[in-house]
């Protein structure tokens, strides 16, 4: 195969058997991946249908290359993790993992065979002509005139990269090969690209620079002996992409410039730059950036390079390791919405909440509720009951006059209005339900701490009614308290009492008027021990009726407590252990998604509550 020499000659020529190319894969079709080149009679053909060529140039090196395994299983997890956390974040956080998601399937859908580096640079850093130099042919025009790249020029050293030109949005015209001689089988499967000026005063060429970036699968950026230490270079996109270090090359172009060890001394200081960036250095066998100096112009260093590049490309582990750099970019971005706030290291605690935190607000509530002074009303209901059945006859009828007389002796305490009171119970609800929702989302990152207040406050809205009801239906209970097994017996010493005093008092009054014999004794007796039995009957009733009733008030309080903390589990609890559900789901996806070497590394995840 031969170079072109000439643009227009060889776009007229050379997309024509594109359009004409037959389905079946004949020879028409040959060239129908929209590439523009010139096939020779009898001269070498450089496809990828499997030639021994191709097999020899595309044999494994023993590097993973595969989309599959660990790389698979992070963007599952990424995706997984961007699905559950829709409804929770917004959508401008999610877009770059959204991003990466989409380019990482497009790019598995297309050639593996095939590694796409682009070659950028600063205006006048000489990236054209070391594009010119490594494909051997003049295909990128340079010169004095500033940009000289208007747009970005494609050159595949082998067939079947049109749809990752496509991709690019490189169109045909633009599309090149590579001249075909000594040396040209080292770089089979390479895709470069020559990118416009990143510094380029018009603004198309820059937003041309940074769209093509976040699509190829390496970098080769081209710096000068003057302008290597430009801020935005190192500002913009060295630094930035300093995760991407193990698909990147720095290039120091223009050596032939400095004279004696100055491109030492310069290229010693690029890497201080570099190193300060952030950018791991391949050296000394390491994973990292690739950092060289050349001279495109004169051909010094430029050997080095392609042999670099021909490692690389046989590789065939760039797609994949630029991806993965994506996915370790995208971890760092969304790290403060899944782990910051969190606890760690060793006092690392639990998320969620905790089993006082839970009897607190089960607490809280059965006091908005009035569960305790339920309680006392039960038991006091069970001793005027037990009062009424064993209580002395005339000491209740005393009771009952002073009770008549008390409206008018005087006001009793004066008590809440029912208005004051439902404003009070609402507000030791909110009160509770704020306390267990800041409780539930200590520790959690700001946006799924705030997922899990608004599920309390939902869940909060009638609460405060519904806690009424419960007051209503669960409260004091309605009819007779049961009665202990002693009550009978009790009854009938009260009535044996009361009988005593009639009888004593009958007789007496029949001695008087002369019934019966006079004998004070005896009656005197008689009423005595009525009088005094009467009172010592329903003090003893009293102090057995202390512990049933005391009993029964609690049951009472018991019942209307766990009912209150029934109601508050269900509409305020259950949606907050929901949302910590969730995000222990997002979180353990998360650190699958950070978990490979770059990553964000979180085993032992804390629990939650």
């Amino acid at each position: 195969m031969t170079a072109v020499t000439d643009h227009a000659d060889h776009t007229e020529h050379d997309e024509r058997p594109k359009r004409q190319g037959r389905p079946d894969g004949g020879s028409e079709g040959a060239w129908d991946d929209g590439l523009i080149a010139r096939r020779v009679a009898g001269g070498p053909r450089d496809s990828g249908s499997g030639s021994d060529t191709g097999t020899r140039a595309y044999a494994p090196s023993g590097t993973p290359t595969s989309y599959e395994g660990p790389l698979r299983a992070r963007l599952d997890a990424l995706r997984e993790l961007v699905g559950l956390s829709r409804t929770r974040l917004d959508g401008g956080t999610l877009a770059e993992a959204g991003r990466v998601l989409d380019e990482a399937a497009a790019r598995r859908r297309l050639s593996e065979r095939h590694t796409v580096v682009a070659i950028a640079g600063a205006t006048g850093s000489g990236k054209s002509t070391l594009f010119n130099a490594l494909a051997g042919v003049m295909i990128s025009e340079t010169g004095v005139r500033r940009p000289t790249t208007a747009a970005p020029i494609g050159c595949s050293w082998t067939d079947g990269a049109a749809g990752l030109l496509d991709r690019l949005g490189i169109p045909g015209r633009l599309r090149r090969r590579p001249l075909q001689g000594a040396g040209a089988d080292d770089l089979q499967g390479l895709v470069l690209v020559d990118l416009p000026d990143h510094d380029s005063a018009v603004g198309e060429h820059r937003e041309q620079v940074d769209r093509i970036l976040a699509l190829v699968d390496a970098v080769i950026w081209v710096v000068d002996p003057e302008k290597y230490a430009d801020a935005m270079l190192h500002e913009r996109y060295l630094r930035p992409m300093a995760g991407h270090a193990e698909v990147t090359f720095v290039v120091l172009n223009q050596i032939d410039r400095l004279p004696g060890d100055a491109a030492d001394q310069v290229l010693d200081d690029l890497r201080r730059l570099l190193d300060e960036d952030g950018i791991a250095l391949g050296e000394h066998g390491e994973p990292g950036a690739t950092v060289l100096a050349l001279s495109a112009l004169t051909g010094e260093g430029l050997g080095e390079l392609r042999d670099a590049l021909g490692q690389f490309t046989q590789e065939r582990g760039a797609a994949a390791r630029r991806i993965s750099a994506d996915l370790d970019a995208a971890a760092a971005r969304l790290r403060p919405v899944y782990v910051d706030g969190a606890p760690s290291g060793r006092g690392r605690g639990r998320i969620g909440l905790s089993e006082e935190a839970r009897e607190e607000f089960a607490d809280r509530l059965a006091d908005a509720v009035g569960a305790t002074a339920a309680g006392d009303a039960a038991e006091r209901s069970w001793r005027r009951n037990a009062g009424k059945a064993c209580g002395d006859p005339w000491l209740r009828l005393w009771r009952w006059y002073e009770a008549q007389r008390a409206p008018q002796i005087g006001a009793g305490p004066v008590a809440l209005a029912p208005a004051d009171e439902e404003a009070t119970a609402r507000q030791r609800v909110e009160h509770a339900v704020r306390t267990v929702a800041d409780e539930a989302a200590t520790g959690l990152p700001a946006p799924w701490g705030q997922a899990v207040r608004e599920a309390a406050v939902r869940g909060a809205e009638g609460l405060p009614e519904a806690l009424d009801d419960l007051a209503v239906t669960a409260g004091v209970p309605t009819g007779r308290p049961p009665r202990p097994g002693w009550w009978p017996v009790a009854v009938l010493a009260q009535a044996a009492m009361t009988l005593l005093q009639v009888v004593g008092g009958l007789w007496l009054v029949g001695q008087i008027i002369g019934i019966a014999e006079p004998n004070l004794g005896v009656p005197v007796l008689l009423m005595l021990a009525g009088i005094v039995g009467g009172p010592c009957v329903e003090w003893a009733s009293r102090m057995a009726a202390r512990g049933p009733a005391r009993r029964y008030g609690l049951d009472a309080e018991r019942r209307l407590r766990e009912a209150a903390a029934g109601c508050g589990r269900a509409r305020v609890l259950d949606p907050v252990a929901a949302e910590l559900l969730r995000y222990r789901e997002v979180r353990e996806q998360y650190v699958r998604v950070a978990g490979a070497p770059g990553g964000v590394s979180m085993a032992g995840n804390p629990p939650i509550g």
